[in-house]
């Protein structure tokens, strides 16, 4: 039984564009009769995914109705939780964007990919086919980093949009640990309230202030993963929630289902096999 989990910053040329690079596989034996179940929360980032092996099935709010994955696909902002449901061999290449980037890449609005994914092929077309073969006969994972990154060079190479303060901004709610104020921003974009709002959602596929509460619940997820010891009271003061119903509150819209259980659920990803836990 074999799992790669390697998180990477991108080469220099692309970090106005992209976030992280991750990197995510693992292979069951065949005495594994169910395959683990990755609870994914929701987190503030627009992704472009490929999967040169097995496909990964995506189950919606826990409604029992599985979405087959194609070979790569784009996926927007989320704000409900989902199951993500492996392959026997099973690898994921994540491409996490910078905000705005994606808008920048392909020119669609993001409120289109909201809590939703789209196959890449049919933005990206012949282009991303040739890629997707490439990282098929790849004989080491290391092997496909230079074939995905000299994609997204060609597609930075071929934007016509370009980095806006807006996007700065949006930069300043993911990386603040607190509350922010959205007139603050806006002021900080150099935009009216209604300008920046509107721009905000062309661009983030959500609104600033429900951007602002997935980046933190995200924060908040990854806190108690990195220090399992505190409890979630403590957490949820740090982060600026007003108490620990404030924080309950928020995961029972995005996860439906309370803080301990959404770590009980979390418990069964196939990265706990491995020993790992997402930080």
């Amino acid at each position: 039984m074999n799992g790669i989990y390697d998180y990477r910053l991108p080469s220099p040329a692309l970090r106005e564009y992209v976030r992280l690079l991750q990197i995510v596989a693992c292979e069951f034996p065949s005495h594994f009769v169910e395959l683990p179940v990755k609870a994914y929360w929701p987190r503030a980032e627009n992704c472009l995914a490929f999967f040169p092996k097995d496909p990964e099935k995506v189950e919606y709010g826990f409604d029992g109705n599985l979405l087959e994955s194609p070979r790569s696909r784009i996926y927007g902002q989320h704000t409900i939780a989902t199951n993500r449901y492996v392959g026997r061999d099973f690898m994921v290449f994540q491409v996490q964007f910078q905000p705005g980037a994606l808008f920048k890449l392909t020119g669609i609005p993001s409120y289109e990919l909201t809590n939703r994914f789209v196959d890449a092929e049919a933005i990206f077309s012949k282009e991303i086919r040739l890629v997707n073969e490439r990282l098929s006969y790849t004989r080491h994972y290391t092997e496909m980093i230079p074939i995905v990154e000299t994609f997204i060079e060609h597609l930075i190479q071929q934007s016509k949009k370009r980095v806006s303060a807006l996007d700065k901004v949006s930069q300043l709610i993911l990386h603040h640990t607190g509350n922010v104020s959205l007139d603050w921003l806006a002021d900080q974009a150099c935009l009216s309230q209604r300008q920046f709002y509107r721009q905000f959602i062309e661009r983030e596929g959500v609104s600033p202030k429900l951007f602002a509460r997935v980046a933190r619940f995200e924060n908040a997820m990854k806190c108690k993963n990195a220090y399992p010891q505190k409890d979630w009271l403590t957490i949820a003061l740090q982060l600026g929630y007003y108490d620990y119903q404030h924080l309950v509150k928020d995961f029972k819209e995005f996860t439906k289902l309370t803080p301990n259980g959404f770590l009980v659920a979390q418990e069964k990803g196939p990265e706990r096999t491995f020993g790992k836990v997402e930080v």
